[in-house]
């Protein structure tokens, strides 16, 4: 089988996370990472056995030693580091979220089009069997009249925050914030279901740094409501729920869809305190949750597409733009949002 052989820009733990399910596919090879310090470079290399380390990404993106680029660096460069890498004809799986906002999308988008290179926003849950037992069973629940999604999580990083220390997750220069980092596991989901709503009503917490903490967003669509909640600054344990007028599909976990179940809606019926079994429609699997993003994306590659028919270019930028209003009616300014790529 032809390998897709693979270099690796940021070295954190959601790589390693990747790579451990891109491994489960026999197409991937891992050849090449790069990092700022050759020291970072070395010992990552050491972990995996990679052969290649580069501290100039300008070398890394020109070398013919690759295929394709995995993008894991700070939200912040993941524009200008995906058009550098297309420019010379890699193909680009970039982390989520897929760039600072809708502008820097586009120009990437335009980039994999000028290019003739495959692009690709990595955000797994879509990608997964449970979020297709979803689609094939969304017709069950009849017209559908909400969406609602939760991801509340306490970040370990904002007890550091409180004591006065600002890292990264917590810095508008690094375009991040709740709703870049896991608030965009909400709204992804419900853009590839439902399409872009029509209007976008947005309340939250902006932290002194000045990012969002939290947030909860309102969407009206043609002939349904979505909302969804999110936080870095406390838990929730709610999941999430398609209602329709002939029942509801529920999901245990939006960023990591474990279980899926449908509920009928009972016809009227005589007596009380009758309910309706939960079906499980969940998916069963042997593959890492990570393996399918990246076994999309080298399907894409081997067919010669630039995009995902889900993780669709358009599904990318219609999602940066609800980010880009949620930020802008909460009062969360980036520097990239006034920079140049």
């Amino acid at each position: 089988m032809e390998k897709i052989r693979f270099g690796i820009v940021g070295t954190n733990f959601i790589t390693d996370w990747v790579i451990a399910g891109a491994k489960q596919d026999e197409r991937f090879e891992l050849v090449a990472v790069y990092s700022r310090t050759q020291e970072t470079a070395d010992a990552f290399a050491a972990k995996y056995r990679i052969p290649h380390t580069f501290t100039s990404l300008e070398e890394m993106a020109e070398s013919p030693l690759i295929d394709a680029v995995y993008i894991a660096s700070p939200n912040f460069l993941h524009a200008s580091q995906s058009i550098l890498c297309m420019q010379h004809g890699k193909h680009v799986l970039c982390e989520k979220p897929l760039a600072s906002n809708a502008r820097e999308a586009r120009e990437m988008v335009a980039a994999s089009k000028k290019y003739n290179v495959t692009l690709m926003e990595a955000m797994k849950p879509t990608l997964t069997p449970n979020f297709a037992a979803i689609k094939e069973n969304l017709e069950r629940v009849g017209v559908v009249r909400r969406y609602f999604s939760c991801y509340c999580q306490y970040s370990s990083r904002y007890d550091k925050f409180k004591e006065g220390t600002v890292l990264n997750a917590f810095k508008p220069e690094y375009s991040n914030g709740a709703m870049m980092d896991i608030g965009i596991y909400t709204v992804y989901p419900m853009v590839v279901l439902f399409g872009c709503p029509i209007k976008v009503d947005a309340s939250g917490i902006v932290l002194s740094s000045g990012v969002d903490g939290q947030g909860a967003v309102n969407f009206i669509y043609d002939d349904m409501n979505a909302t969804v909640l999110y936080s870095k600054i406390a838990d929730s344990s709610l999941p999430t729920e398609i209602q329709g007028e002939r029942g509801n599909i529920t999901l245990d976990r939006i960023n990591i869809i474990g279980k899926v179940g449908f509920t009928p809606r009972l016809q009227a019926v005589s007596g009380k305190g009758k309910k309706a079994a939960i079906e499980d429609i969940s998916a069963i699997t042997d593959k890492d949750e990570y393996y399918y993003e990246v076994a999309e994306f080298m399907n894409l590659i081997r067919s010669g597409k630039r995009e995902s028919a889900i993780n669709s270019h358009e599904n990318s930028l219609i999602t940066l733009e609800i980010i880009d209003e949620v930020r802008r009616q909460l009062g969360v300014v980036y520097p990239a949002d006034s920079g140049s790529i």
